[in-house]
């Protein structure tokens, strides 16, 4: 049966490495345009972490009241589905989260005196609630992998540069590329485990429509990319210890492996951890490199 306990697990997984590593980019491009602010990179990662379980529990809510989610899903099990919380009891732990992660946001707002973050705020909360919320969730489209690219990708790693430095700088827009890359890469594991379920559930992802080959396929080319934008950074920063940041590939090695080998059910769950764990590796060699004068 179904714990919280299950499902905080299963949401580790996917939280710890959306939240903290492109802050830990964005701060490690904002050292090294020469403005490290704490308090601005703290409220960051409030509002990254807020956002990033708020959009755990709405997608846990979304899934189980339409019977997407099923007792016999491999992997972690959700709230809802598997009746181990009342829906209401979710959802509304989802919109506490998004109020938190807007009262963290309004303090930036305050600090930096850039007013139009409001509407990236904004804009943040209802792409994650309409991720699977909503008449029709672009989640069910195979949309999923563009808004997660956009907004822990590009948003947060961007975002947390600009609160910092007041301005975009172009080792953080490679920056996010990486890690919006990996944060990618993360949802094609995820969703590559579910295919089955998705398809007779009618949960059209981007990996129902590649099918099973071309998500493995889809999956390498992501590692590449982020290997290709953590060079961009280096190149961009001058600063080359940032390369430190491609040792993100160690604890894929064995893992993209097995994922090419045709891997399928519980194996894919230990890929997903080591993707979110290269996430985390990929964003400390970013930050502590840029970090290193050149």
């Amino acid at each position: 049966m179904t714990t919280v306990g299950d499902w905080v697990e299963g949401a580790r997984l996917r939280t710890l490495p959306a939240a903290f590593s492109p802050v830990m980019a964005g701060t490690g491009a904002a050292i090294a345009a020469g403005s490290f602010r704490p308090v601005h990179a703290g409220l960051a990662l409030v509002v990254a972490l807020a956002l990033q379980v708020g959009v755990n529990y709405a997608n846990d809510y979304s899934d189980g009241i339409r019977g997407t989610d099923s007792a016999e899903r491999v992997g972690p099990q959700r709230l809802v589905g598997s009746g181990a919380a009342p829906a209401a009891v979710v959802k509304r732990a989802a919109f506490g989260c998004f109020g938190l992660a807007g009262l963290a946001g309004l303090a930036l707002v305050i600090l930096t005196g850039q007013w139009w973050l409001l509407l990236v705020g904004a804009a943040s909360v209802l792409a994650a609630w309409y991720y699977t919320g909503g008449r029709h969730p672009y989640g069910y489209l195979g949309l999923g992998e563009i808004f997660v690219f956009i907004f822990f990708g590009l948003v947060a790693v961007c975002g947390t540069t600009y609160v910092q430095v007041g301005a975009v700088t172009l080792p953080s827009l490679f920056a996010a590329v990486a890690i919006g890359a990996l944060a990618c890469a993360i949802l094609v594991t995820n969703n590559l485990r579910d295919i089955a379920t998705d398809i007779v559930a009618g949960k059209h992802t981007l990996e129902t429509r590649l099918g099973d080959r071309g998500s493995r396929i889809f999956f390498v080319v992501l590692l590449a990319v982020t290997a290709l934008a953590i060079i961009g950074v280096a190149a961009s920063s001058g600063r080359w210890w940032s390369l430190s940041g491609l040792a993100f590939a160690l604890p894929l090695a064995r893992p993209t492996r097995a994922l090419l080998a045709g891997a399928t059910g519980l194996p894919l769950v230990q890929v997903l951890k080591m993707t979110g764990l290269a996430e985390l590796v990929a964003a400390a060699g970013l930050l502590v490199g840029l970090a290193i004068p050149a």
